[in-house]
């Protein structure tokens, strides 16, 4: 009954007052990345979600997309901002996917929405993340998120689709707050963000 009715009911619950809470410091990071990124303080991209259905994820833009000579786009350590490291290490980038969560689009918790191209690269078992809504946060996100390998994460993630429950969901919730604080995680030894997914050896 949770996984079905409760958890939609919870999330959409909580979207709407965090975002209410949340919103002196979201005009904030707003305005900061206003001036930082020339104008673009948000960043959209298409996600798969629940069932692979394609959505828009909305987060704050963190890089700015400055271009070398060829008119190719910098490394993400060359475009990421200073307020935009902040906002990454502190995790307030995630704060309007809130309103993907309002949408149904995203739920509080569950596996992270990934890029479209990963999708034909995943095997059986990793593909069954998809079973689920895609969340802010999960069990990868609060056991290592960008530092630990992807298989290690997908493992997480059908960890999760297997055992989802209100219990399961106040611990991941709980952990992920002590992570921003901790700040644990942001990044792979020698990245700015994550190396990304290739596909399975």
């Amino acid at each position: 009954m949770y996984k079905n009715y409760l958890k939609r009911l919870f999330d959409f619950t909580a979207a709407f007052f965090g975002l209410l809470l949340l919103s002196p410091v979201f005009v904030v990071v707003t305005t900061g990345l206003f001036f930082a990124n020339r104008g673009k303080p948000f960043f959209f991209q298409k996600r798969p979600g629940k069932n692979e259905r394609i959505f828009n994820i909305v987060k704050f833009k963190t890089m700015n997309d400055k271009k070398d000579v060829s008119g190719n786009l910098l490394s993400d350590a060359e475009r990421l901002t200073a307020i935009g490291s902040f906002v990454r290490k502190t995790s307030l980038d995630e704060i309007p996917q809130l309103i993907n969560v309002l949408k149904g689009d995203m739920s509080l918790i569950g596996p992270r929405p990934l890029l479209v191209q990963y999708l034909p690269l995943y095997n059986k078992k990793q593909a069954r993340r998809h079973e689920v809504r895609p969340g802010i946060t999960g069990w990868a996100q609060v056991n290592g998120r960008n530092a630990i390998s992807w298989e290690q994460k997908f493992d997480y993630d059908t960890w999760y689709v297997d055992r989802i429950s209100f219990g399961v969901d106040v611990k991941i919730f709980f952990l992920t707050i002590m992570k921003v604080f901790v700040r644990e995680g942001i990044a792979q030894d020698g990245q700015a963000t994550a190396e990304p997914f290739r596909g399975n050896t």
